[in-house]
């Protein structure tokens, strides 16, 4: 389906939980945001950890992700990619990777996680129709990985790249969020770390949404030009897969293909925006309608080259 402005919407992000084993700085609230296991009944089953900010928790069924999927299905979405919060917290992640690939009209299936949970269910995930997966480290540093995540360990996240590769996950992609004077500094080692791995490395501007917004003097998009050279060479013999992705440096809104379905059920029709439409309660022509209300809703592009994210909603809140 096309929006107002001719872009073709085939793109679905769908985040499955607000729970995360992790506080990292850009995304979630350093006071709200202490991790702890929880007890609820409702949810106890399938998710493990959650965020102090959400103690029922919340978390759409996996029935219910299928759903919504189904009904995105009809209107041309073509590709899914699960985020959250940390996906990995669901113990039901694979049957919800299963459904979704199950769904007509549904060509891929991907996932965003911190890695750090993966490994004992990667296999699970690739048998279940899991195509690709994007793990998020910002540091190659144990000590600055910690100070980044407030307490997260770089060890499990390698373990996790490792599952996914013994798994037979093949176009795996590291996502490293560059933050000026935090860890800029690790281009070309992460230029390095992606060559040994046979792996990718997306390095992405900080955006000013959230927490993100009062890391002061972090505020400023990092200059491209700051980036190594080897950041805008493509693949070729050893050499990885580097990319940029600068959403104020080089906006893409003309090319934007995607909208944005949120654990409570709020369809986004872009990051940026307040806008959302509400999904509780929907199903069949309703959710359909819905859904088709939000591309439809989708804007020009957004404003972030002249201020903060419009977003009501921090990172965690929306699904990376």
């Amino acid at each position: 389906m096309r929006d107002r402005f001719g872009r073709e919407v085939d793109y679905l992000r769908l985040s499955v939980t607000e729970g995360c084993n992790m506080r990292c700085i850009y995304c979630r609230p350093q006071a709200a945001s202490a991790a702890f296991t929880h007890d609820v009944p409702s949810c106890r089953e399938n998710c493990r950890i959650a965020s102090a900010r959400e103690p029922s928790c919340g978390n759409p069924s996996a029935e219910r992700c299928i759903e919504i999927v189904e009904a995105a299905a009809q209107l041309g979405i073509r590709k899914v990619r699960i985020t959250g919060g940390e996906p990995c917290v669901r113990t039901d992640l694979p049957e919800i990777a299963r459904g979704i690939a199950a769904v007509p009209g549904i060509e891929e299936v991907c996932l965003t996680t911190n890695g750090t949970l993966i490994a004992p269910m990667a296999a699970a995930l690739k048998a279940a129709g899991l195509a690709r997966v994007n793990v998020s480290i910002d540091s190659l540093d144990q000590d600055r990985y910690r100070e980044i995540t407030r307490g997260g360990s770089l060890a499990a996240a390698l373990e996790g790249l490792d599952a996914l590769a013994a798994a037979g996950f093949e176009g795996t992609k590291v996502n490293c969020v560059l933050m000026p004077g935090i860890n800029d500094d690790e281009v070309e080692g992460f230029g390095a770390f992606a060559a040994e791995r046979g792996i990718g490395v997306r390095f992405i501007e900080l955006m000013p949404i959230g927490p993100a917004r009062e890391l002061n003097p972090y505020q400023q998009p990092l200059p491209l030009s700051s980036l190594s050279p080897i950041a805008g060479k493509p693949a070729k013999g050893n050499r990885p897969q580097l990319q940029v992705i600068a959403p104020i440096s080089a906006p893409f809104c003309s090319q934007c293909n995607r909208i944005r379905v949120t654990a409570d059920e709020q369809a986004k029709p872009c990051l940026h925006s307040r806008e959302e439409l509400s999904l509780r309660g929907l199903s069949g022509d309703e959710l359909v309608d819905a859904l088709r209300a939000a591309i439809l809703a989708k804007p020009a592009g957004h404003n972030l080259a002249s201020g903060a994210s419009e977003s009501a909603r921090d990172m965690s809140r929306i699904g990376g």
